[in-house]
């Protein structure tokens, strides 16, 4: 198979102008440009932009993926959404990392494999919007992602042995959708996942009206002011979350565990690997009952069908005989495989040296049919041994 890139950016936050659109449409002709998305991909060519810079200048969530195993995830936030201190906290390496330009916060996110996936996996359409979901998440704050992410640099033997987890996030063990998106598409060890969630607390319940109107009420009338006139000027699509994620910290801190359970990557990596060897275990003791149970369906149905041929053995050799003369190829294939059938019924029922004499026969009787007799010998045919 050719080389396959797959490149997609979009623009969540506003949309692209003309201007822009046209300079985007100069690095492509064939791409798909719209006033939020930039699609392409190639299979003999590259990529004539600048992924980085666009995530810079024009875009908030960018994939890519290539046939040779690069997967790679760019999510970009304005910067009073997610800490940059905390973001680095768990992005803390070249799989996972954070930086800031201008007014954002930028998550890049890459795996790299030797290239094994399916054909299928190639394919990158659709991919992006399964995982689009996860910057709404962060910014309402979610920081499961970023927990992932920091698995991610430890799978990839990023981090120290005795470096110090960060804060599990509460809810690890029940993943949304997106975040089991997030972490097959980066490829995430689901034991490690596994392990993580262990020290993961159940996901805070939702925040009644009762106590959002309660800590409302005890803001500073400056603040609501404030507040309020950046709702009229209705130039901040993430306002909302700003907001709430103000009310979720002035809560109580019950999400996670505090600092003194906190395992170190070696100790996370031991325990993944107990657990892997446990789950290969099961898995290795089920393939060997599946096996035997097939063995024996398969046994049964094959004692089926010789009791079913013995009575009729007799026809069956004849029906033999009208395949033969036919003469045409494909009944030959229908004639010897009937005549394995044969065999092995005599060879059950302790008639090998009476089926071996037909055999010979019918080979004497046909020796000017080639075709027919290079069948028997690659059938095995030609001699029956008991």
């Amino acid at each position: 198979m050719s080389e396959y890139q797959y490149y997609e950016f979009q623009a969540l936050d506003r949309p692209l102008t003309e201007h822009e659109m046209r300079e985007l449409r100069s690095c492509s002709s064939r791409a798909t440009v719209t006033s939020t998305r930039f699609v392409n991909h190639y299979e003999w060519g590259n990529f004539k932009g600048d992924s980085s810079l666009w995530m810079e200048k024009y875009f908030d969530a960018f994939l890519y993926l290539a046939s040779w195993g690069t997967h790679e995830l760019v999510i970009r936030l304005p910067k009073q959404l997610l800490d940059l201190k905390l973001a680095k906290q768990y992005c803390c390496g070249r799989a996972a990392s954070a930086r800031v330009k201008g007014n954002f916060v930028i998550l890049e996110l890459l795996s790299e494999d030797d290239g094994d996936d399916d054909v299928e996996e190639y394919e990158g359409s659709g991919r992006l919007s399964s995982l689009i979901l996860l910057r709404a998440d962060l910014a309402s704050g979610d920081h499961r992602m970023l927990y992932l992410a920091w698995l991610l640099c430890l799978q990839a033997g990023e981090l120290e042995d005795d470096a110090v987890e960060p804060l599990v996030p509460a809810g690890l063990d029940n993943l949304t959708a997106s975040l089991r998106a997030f972490a097959d598409f980066l490829r995430i060890d689901d034991d490690l996942i596994t392990v993580a969630a262990s020290h993961s607390l159940k996901k805070d319940e939702p925040f009644s009206p009762g106590e959002i109107t309660e800590w409302v009420a005890a803001l500073p009338d400056a603040a609501k002011t404030r507040w309020l006139i950046r709702l009229a000027e209705g130039k901040e699509p993430h306002l909302r979350a700003e907001f709430l994620q103000r009310f979720r910290d002035s809560r109580p801190v019950t999400s996670s565990h505090g600092d003194k359970t906190r395992r170190t990557v070696r100790a996370i990596l031991a325990e993944a690997e107990r657990l892997g060897e446990k789950r290969r275990q099961r898995e290795a003791e089920r393939a060997a009952a599946e096996r035997i149970q097939r063995e024996r369906q398969e046994a049964d149905a094959r004692e089926r069908h010789f009791t079913a041929l013995a009575k009729r053995e007799t026809k069956a050799w004849l029906e033999v005989d009208a395949l033969i003369a036919t003469k045409q190829p494909g009944r030959y294939d229908e004639a010897v495989k009937l005549l394995c059938d044969l065999r092995d019924l005599g060879l059950q029922r302790g008639r090998a040296s009476e089926v071996e004499a037909r055999l010979l026969r019918l080979c004497e009787e046909h020796a000017k049919k080639p075709s027919f007799l290079e069948r028997m010998r690659k059938a095995g045919l030609a001699k029956v041994t008991s």
